[in-house]
């Protein structure tokens, strides 16, 4: 039934076996959701956020459910990217997915240290920047909220690169993501990310506290993806469709449907993030599941569908 149907992605460069990403920070480094599924079905794996120098990240309680998703205040907790050398990539090396390293911080120079420690690495296939993460008090969604920053980051990191892929991630909390996601591509990005979660908050009625002990985390989950998938096909339609940057969409996906519904917003590639804590192995059955959605509707390419919905 599956002859003939070509799901494979051009994604910057890279050619991809199939749409489907992890999301950076909710797959850890592999080995922890190697143990529910097989890695090697996925498109690409995105590692958590990894610093130059190791990080405990926010105090605890630093994640809490709620009606329609999750809240998180990890603030990018990791074990450093010396750590990360010595005992994640040799994990990472043995999988067939492409390899991408997210890379954090709170200053340039703290995000250079880890692309040019890791540039050289034939394991990795890319990196995406994380200048969208609302966790931090430092550095994070700061560079991600103004044009002129999101350039000078992007660049400076794009040339320690090497011939690495970079991927810079996009906040949605700025006025028009579409100006930032202009000042990255011209400064050399070769795909763009969205969109990383928005800042919420969640309170106990009976202490009248906020219950993470950051007070505010990143909303993320099924509440945030009609948002997520209209400024998808904002960025797609007013930047990357004409520069020729393929777009990881992300934001609430669960379902095939869900990952069908941000390919056609313009999404060359989608990532679960947060569904993948209450079902580990969802990446690979939203992967048939977008297979079997091209059978079901005569679609023998998946590129056909991208940025296909109707004006």
């Amino acid at each position: 039934m599956n002859e003939g149907i070509d799901i494979s992605v051009e994604f910057g460069g890279l050619r991809l076996g199939n749409p489907v990403f992890t999301a950076s920070g909710t797959s850890g480094y592999a080995d922890e959701l190697g143990e529910f599924m097989d890695m090697d079905r996925l498109g690409g794996f995105i590692t958590k956020s990894i610093t130059a120098k190791p990080r405990k990240g926010n105090a605890t309680p630093r994640i809490v459910e709620t009606d329609a998703g999750m809240l998180n205040a990890i603030g990018l907790a990791n074990i450093g990217v010396e750590r990360f050398v010595e005992e994640k990539l040799p994990i990472l090396g043995k999988m067939k997915a492409a390899v991408f390293v997210n890379v954090a911080g709170e200053t340039i120079e703290e995000y250079l240290t880890v692309v040019e420690r890791l540039a050289n690495e034939e394991r990795i296939a890319g990196f995406e920047l994380n200048i969208s993460c609302p966790n931090v008090e430092k550095g994070g969604i700061t560079f991600g909220t103004d044009p002129e920053l999101v350039k000078e980051i992007s660049s400076a990191v794009k040339n320690a690169c090497g011939a690495k892929m970079l991927m810079v991630k996009l906040t949605p909390s700025v006025t028009d993501i579409s100006v930032i996601a202009r000042a990255a591509v011209e400064a050399g990005a070769d795909a763009l990310s969205l969109i990383n979660t928005f800042t919420a908050m969640v309170i106990d009625i009976k202490t009248q506290r906020p219950v993470l002990a950051n007070r505010t985390g990143g909303l993320s989950g099924p509440a945030i993806k009609p948002i997520a998938v209209y400024l998808v096909n904002k960025v797609y339609k007013e930047v990357a469709k004409e520069r020729g940057i393929p777009i990881l969409g992300m934001g609430g996906i669960r379902t095939a449907s869900d990952a069908v519904e941000f390919i056609i917003a313009g999404a060359s590639a989608v990532a679960v993030g947060t569904a993948s804590f209450i079902e580990p192995g969802c990446a690979a059955r939203i992967i048939e599941g977008i297979r079997k959605y091209c059978v079901e509707h005569n679609i023998s390419n998946i590129k056909e569908l991208v940025g296909s919905v109707s004006q």
